[in-house]
């Protein structure tokens, strides 16, 4: 190779970086970060370590640390708990985590101290757990069964099959009375929390596996194998999808559901784009490996975690 071809190559890949914004700051868990919530300047990351980190987004410290009893493996061995979901309400934390023989169980963590609402002997395969308000919880099996489930009289209030699919992924709306589940048909439903109700199905934008979901302001994206981006909205009743050139594993929506967010490479970046008239927003880099989560601040910045213990801070602009 001839220095010129040489010195033009260094240049184009130099002209190519600068258009990607690189992080202004991140976060270190404990493990590879499964799960992502942001709330009242507190992130909550949910690892394969069996340990739920909480960070002080304000001043960039992490303020807690909960770690979760080993369990068994199907070996006899002690081995962490990976750590599939973990959601905050008025201080307690809820933690969803591998248990034993192939099931979930489900821990509250309330003035420092962890108890076990869900054990194993419950036989629920629940790879998902959110908040619906402080007595009831949603729970999402990995059979596309959903579940809302009543912690203080430990009893499910009602049990429903979505579809045959296998479940993907769940967002709540911002009111919590509204769910929309995602399976690997790339049909998206939307369920009243309250009643179980099918409210409405959502498809045509997605032709496989949707990997993941974000639901804000009526405006439903998804994270397709297919490479497509769904966009949804349930206002307007209109819907669309924005191509990508690699599969999409993560997606994410400001609060505003005016921006959103999406993996859009094998090399692990982050496009943004406007929700209204489909233009790019930007491209963002500094990701060493797959995504697992996006989660927006704020329309001003947005945090990305992946297969690593890293948990990127961006800002839009």
């Amino acid at each position: 190779m001839s220095k010129f071809i040489f010195l033009l190559l260094l240049s184009v890949i130099y002209i190519q970086a600068k258009d990607f914004k690189q992080p202004i700051d991140s976060f270190i868990s404990s493990g590879f970060v499964v799960d992502l919530v942001y709330k009242d300047s507190k992130i909550y990351s949910a690892t394969d370590a069996g340990i739920v980190d909480v960070f002080d987004f304000n001043n960039k410290k992490l303020v807690k640390k909960i770690k979760l009893p080993k369990i068994e493996d199907f070996m006899g061995e002690e081995v962490d708990s990976k750590v599939y979901s973990v959601d905050e309400l008025d201080g307690v934390i809820m933690i969803l985590s591998q248990s034993k023989k192939g099931f979930s169980r489900l821990h509250i963590h309330k003035n420092n101290k962890t108890s076990l609402i869900i054990d194993y002997i419950k036989n629920l395969s629940i790879i998902k757990a959110k908040y619906l308000n402080k007595n009831t919880v949603i729970l999402a099996l990995i059979s596309n069964e959903i579940i809302s489930y009543n912690i203080n009289k430990a009893k499910q209030n009602y049990r429903y099959q979505v579809s045959g699919a296998k479940f993907s992924d769940f967002a709540l709306s911002e009111d919590k009375t509204k769910i929309a589940v995602a399976d690997e048909s790339g049909v998206v439903q939307i369920y009243d929390t309250l009643s179980a109700k099918n409210i409405k199905k959502l498809k045509g934008q997605n032709v496989d596996n949707i990997f993941q979901i974000a639901y804000k302001n009526d405006i439903v994206v998804t994270a397709g194998q297919d490479r497509r981006v769904g966009v949804y909205s349930l206002k307007f009743n209109s819907a669309y999808h924005i191509k990508s050139t690699f599969l999409v594993y993560s997606v994410g929506l400001s609060p505003s559901g005016k921006i959103a967010a999406y993996s859009s490479n094998e090399n692990n970046n982050v496009t943004l784009f406007n929700t209204a008239t489909k233009s790019k927003i930007g491209e963002y880099s500094g990701n060493k490996m797959t995504l697992s989560n996006i989660v927006f601040i704020n329309d001003e910045e947005f945090l990305v975690s992946s297969n690593n213990q890293i948990i990127n801070l961006y800002s839009v602009k």
